[in-house]
This record gives structure tokens, sequence and C-alpha cells, in this order.
């Protein structure tokens, strides 16, 4: 066994010719492997996906640390009449490896290839779709208590009936509101008297395996899962519940602490599952009977089973790298060398942390605030400045920003730093206690727009609209680095309620940035350039794009047209639409968002001023109103129909 974990540090090679992974392409290949086949598996398996990830990018150290928790989940169990449910789902390429996606998996991520999560309408084997945090206990507990209705309503026992729901949540993941929601939840429920039946896989990898992994920790570990036991333990709960309260409280007592000593599942327990753990997640040898044992148990509600595992475990670079590989691009297999090209112009990202930090250093009351996104959001570089002065508050949306209201009501201001797409998930708290307050709350939105590999999940298509419909709120959109540099003086002067800029991911145009930032006058917009007929109003940074539709409508028609730097999605410049639809016969507004976002604002006021009486013709250009799937961004952008020549073209039909 010895020779075998040491195996997994060794450096992946490209192939081998008795691969058995050559042999599997569904989990039914597997079942009648040996569990020696089985960890021999997992290093095949493991080789595959770096191999693969190598070229095409993604999420790597995820993925390394489940490998032999997947392929023991795939052995164990019938899926896909068993439901195994991964929690976000980028730690899923070792499933997908085995549930007949293996010899795509060179398409990871991009055009037409592999999503980079779990979906539904990819593979059968993928039972919920996943990209956000903390969802996969809530539709685990939805699937088996559909599964337990559908028994006692049909009556029936049969085996689709009997389906096991697996359920595999990162520790990372278990720090969201919702799972402990979804367990409180799964702790009580019951159909006709009965629990449901749930199994929960919290995937730990960040504990120490040393201390609850001794021989002495696995053989009562392995005991506890087997159905004598727990048999034992249901009756000795029955015989200690009739006992005089003095001794039954001892009773319990004792064995409290012998479950302690076996790696802290009280707190889960008394939420209702029943615990069994710590396991060390990288030996088939100790996992494989666990999980056995708790399939063949006939224990009635939720089991949590704790699994230690090792992010980035089998692949040196990884397991020796800082965020252990956490999100590549492609990268050298025998150094794990990431291909980085050299940036033509400073990331938005960077440009935000960059301003942040400076305004900082002279405003004291300037905190940042994240959710468990440092490096993403650029709060890491804040941070290294500002130690006391940033907050991760974990994978926690809803707490972030109602701590921010908080820290805003005693004077200070914070910058909830944010993905558009994760900022959805505090929708209410950004209504209830920030905006109904008024309370002067910053909001740096970062991955507006269409985001690429990451897909439809991550795509920051929506926040225009959810929060222009708010009252109270300020929405800024930078048409490039600098204008982003400005609009975050902006926000840290503004303290009449609430504020928020959004900004792409990628590099910037590659502007000059202005030594100091200056603030913008609330709701004023700019012209770029002055023309007539046609009419281009861009808000953020498609502004681009509008330069060089306009350049083909000279080219093209000789036609000089105006374009116009919205700025603000919220208040509008009423000032500059006005002058834009009097001296105009068309007006464009174009925007990286979706349909009833700032083109919707811009033509109601428009309507509601009487600004169309005359016969303007006024256009909107958004994005599509569908999910776009994973692809470059250029290409999404042709898609969405928002490049220059879909802007010109829209504008000739207009003459």
């Amino acid at each position: 066994m010895r020779q075998a974990q040491q195996k997994q540090t060794e450096m992946p090679q490209s192939h081998e010719a008795e691969s058995l992974l050559d042999s599997v392409e569904f989990p039914h290949d597997i079942k009648c492997f040996s569990d020696q086949e089985l960890i021999q598996l997992s290093d095949d398996v493991r080789r595959h996906m770096v191999v693969n990830v190598a070229k095409t990018g993604g999420h790597l150290g995820a993925g390394l640390g489940v490998v032999e928790l997947s392929v023991a989940l795939h052995a164990v169990f019938d899926t896909p009449k068993d439901r195994i449910i991964w929690d976000v789902g980028h730690q899923s390429y070792p499933h997908k490896i085995l549930t007949g996606r293996k010899d795509q998996m060179h398409t990871l991520r991009q055009g037409g290839g592999l999503s980079g999560f779990t979906k539904r309408s990819e593979s059968e084997y993928d039972p919920f779709g996943a990209a956000h945090s903390s969802t996969s206990i809530s539709a685990g507990l939805g699937m088996a208590v559909a599964r337990d209705l559908s028994k006692l309503l049909d009556g029936n026992e049969d085996q689709e009936h009997n389906k096991h729901v697996i359920a595999v949540i990162g520790d990372g993941a278990m720090s969201a509101g919702m799972a402990y929601e979804a367990m409180n939840n799964a702790g009580a429920q019951t159909i006709d008297g009965k629990k449901s039946r749930l199994i929960v896989i919290l995937n730990d990898n960040e504990m120490s395996i040393a201390p609850p992994v001794g021989a002495m920790s696995r053989h009562l570990t392995k005991i506890v899962s087997s159905k004598p036991y727990i048999t034992a333990r249901e009756l000795g709960k029955k015989i200690t519940d009739i006992l005089p309260s003095p001794i039954r409280h001892v009773a319990k007592r004792a064995e409290e602490s012998a479950r302690m000593a076996l790696g802290s599942g009280t707190m889960f327990e008394e939420m209702g599952f029943y615990y069994i753990g710590p396991v060390d997640g990288h030996n088939l040898e100790h996992l494989l009977p666990i999980l056995r044992n708790v399939r063949d148990s006939d224990h009635e509600g939720p089991v949590l089973i704790h699994v230690i595992t090792q992010k980035g475990k089998g692949y040196l670079p990884a397991e020796n790298s800082k965020d252990k590989m956490h999100g590549v691009k492609k990268f050298d297999i025998i150094t794990g060398a990431q291909a980085k090209a050299k940036p033509s112009a400073p990331s938005y990202t960077n440009v935000y942390a960059d301003a942040l930090i400076a305004l900082a250093r002279k405003d004291t009351k300037i905190v940042g605030i994240t959710a468990a996104m440092p490096s993403g959001t650029g709060m890491d570089a804040f941070a290294k400045e500002f130690p006391e002065r940033t907050f991760d508050v974990g994978i926690a949306e809803q707490h972030a920003v109602t701590f921010a209201a908080g820290m805003a009501t005693e004077g200070h201001k914070p910058f909830v730093t944010i993905y558009s797409t994760f900022l959805q998930r505090a929708y209410d708290q950004v209504v209830h206690d920030v905006a109904i307050q008024n309370i002067p709350v910053r909001f740096a939105i970062d991955r507006a727009g269409l985001v690429g590999a990451d897909g439809q999940t991550h795509a920051g298509s929506f926040d225009i609209a959810y929060l222009g419909c708010l009252p109270n709120f300020v929405i800024m959109a930078p048409a490039d680095e600098a204008e982003l540099m400005h609009m975050v003086a902006t926000a840290a002067a503004y303290d009449d309620g609430p504020i928020a800029f959004r900004y792409p991911r990628g590099e910037g145009v590659g502007v000059n940035l202005p030594e100091t930032a200056k603030i913008l006058p609330i709701g004023k917009g700019r012209i770029i350039q002055k023309g007539k007929k046609i009419a281009l109003l861009s808000l953020g940074t498609r502004l681009e794009e509008c330069k060089n539709a306009a350049a083909i409508l000279k080219d093209k028609l000789g036609l000089e047209i105006t374009i116009a730097d919205a700025r603000f999605a919220k208040p509008l410049d009423t000032e500059m639409l006005a002058q834009l639809a009097k001296n105009h016969d068309a007006l464009i507004t174009i925007e990286e968002g979706a349909r009833g976002g700032f083109g919707t604002y811009v033509l109601e006021h428009l309507s509601s001023q009487g600004l169309m009486d005359k016969g303007l013709k006024v256009r909107t250009m958004t994005l599509p109103d569908t999910f776009q799937d994973h692809d470059t961004p250029s290409i999404q952008y042709d898609e969405a129909g928002l490049t220059a020549h879909h802007i010109a073209t829209l504008a000739s039909s207009l003459i």
C-alpha cells in the first residue's frame, strides 16, 4: 500500500499502454474491479486529468483532491440511478472521466466542448447542474424527499424508488448559510413518519489528516459505519431514553465523548445527522468499506461522512503551489509552469485594486470586503497593504452585504467587492438591508458581462437590471480602465446612498492611466465624438466597438455619427439624452447586460418625455435572452450581436 500511495505523488506521464482507464467508459465497467485495481484506476484517472487540463486550462487542484473519492463512489453506488451531486462542480473532472466523457476532456471549457462544471444537459450522470456554491445538500434533500414521497404514493418498492442520493460538499462551501439551512431541514424532514435518507460527504481539504487517521481511528470509523453498529447504537439510544434522567445524561455524555474522539461530529449529530469520520479520502482501503457499509445499511435519516482530502493531491507542482493550482491556464506537465501571455494592458481587476489602495492610503474609513474570492477580485492586493481593513467573510454573500451595511452605519466606507453572478445570491440583503435604508455601501461588481470559459453560470448579465429597479441606487459602468479609476474615486466620495460600478473580466483597452483619479458628477455622461443622423449611446466597455462601428460607417457611407458614453445607468443624464434625441434621426443604446437594463431605462425616459413623438428611431442592443454557453469572449460577444459589425449593420438599417 505504501508503494501505491507513493505512486500518487509521481509526475503524471502522457499515457501508459496498460492503463486500466482504457477499458473504462462508464461506471458499470469498474464494478468487477478489485480494490487494488481501483487504486490503480485512480492513478490513471489522475494522470488523464492532468494531461488534459494542461491543454485546456481549468480547475485542477480541487479535482485532484477527489480522484479516489470519485472512483470509490462510482464503484460502490449504482449511478446514474443513484444520484451523486457535486457541490460547485469544479471538482467534477474525475467524475466526468468515469462517466462517458474521458475522450472529450480535451474539449473542456472550449466552445462546443465540455462544461467546466456539472451540467444536466451534458450527461445523465449529472443529476443537478452547479457552479455556484453550497446548493448540493438542498438539491439532494429534494431528490431524497421526492423519492420517498413517490414510494409512499405509488406503493412501490422497486429499485428506482430505493435509489441513494449522495451530496458531495467541500468544507469551504459549508461556510455558506444555505448548507446549514439544508442540513437543519434534512435532520428533521420526514415522509410518513420516517426520516428521509440522504448521504452527505463533507470533503474537507484544509484540516490536517495526521491526528484523526491513526490505526485505531480507522478501525473505529469502519466499525461505526457498519450495519451492526448502527443497529446497536439506535437500540442504545432507545434504552437510554427510558433510563432515569441522571443516568441517561451520563450515558449520552459518554457516547458523545467517544464520538468526539473520532472527529468532533457532535455538531452534525445535533442537527440530526449520523456522523462518520474523519476518513482518509485518498486511501481506498479505508474509504471503500465505509461507503459499502453506508450503502448497505438500513439506517433511517441523513448520514454525514467526513472525508479528509488534500487539494492538488498526486501532482507535485499542485501540491507545492500556494493555491494548489486551483484555477489554471494551459501549463507544462513537467514543471507546472502556466502559459501566461504578456498582457497588453492591465486588467480591470488590478486597476480597481490599485485605485482602491491609493484612496485607502488617504482615507482610513475605506475597507474591503470579499466573499471567499480575494485573488479573483484583487482584494488579496488590498489585504497585503491593509490586512486589518480587509474582510474575507467566506462563501457568505448575504452576510457580506449586511455586514457592510452595518459598517457603513458607523461611518466606514465598505467596498463590497464581488462578482456580478455571486451578488445575485445576496439580492434580498441588497434590497432590504441597503437600498431601503439608503445606506452608503459601495459595490464593486467584477466579471460584468460575458466571461468566456466559465460560461453561463458565471456571466454577469443581470446586475444592471436587478439593481436599476431599486430606489436610491447609483449605477456606473466604465468604458475603459481610466474611467474605472474615476468611478472608484466617485464611489468613495459618495455618501448619499448605495452606489455600484461594474467592470468586466480581462484586460483594459490600453489607455493612459491618470496619476490621480477624479470624482465624476453623478448622473453625467460625455460626448466622445459629434456627428449627425445616428447617435450611439454606450454604457460600459462596448465603447471601443462603437468607435470601430463609427469607423466602418464613415468608410462605407461617408457618414460621421455621434458617440456618447453614458457612464451612468442610473441616474440617467437626461440633459444629454434630450440633446441626442433632438439632434439625430436614430438612437442606439449598447450595453453588456440583459434585457430590462440600461436600454429599457432610456426608452422609458424618452417615451415619458415625448422625445420619440417626432419620429426618433430608438433601438436597444443587449445580451440575448438566452444563457450563452462557454467559449472565448470574442466569440460570445459575436454570438450576442454586440460587435462593431453588428452595431454598424443596425445603424445602417436606420438611415
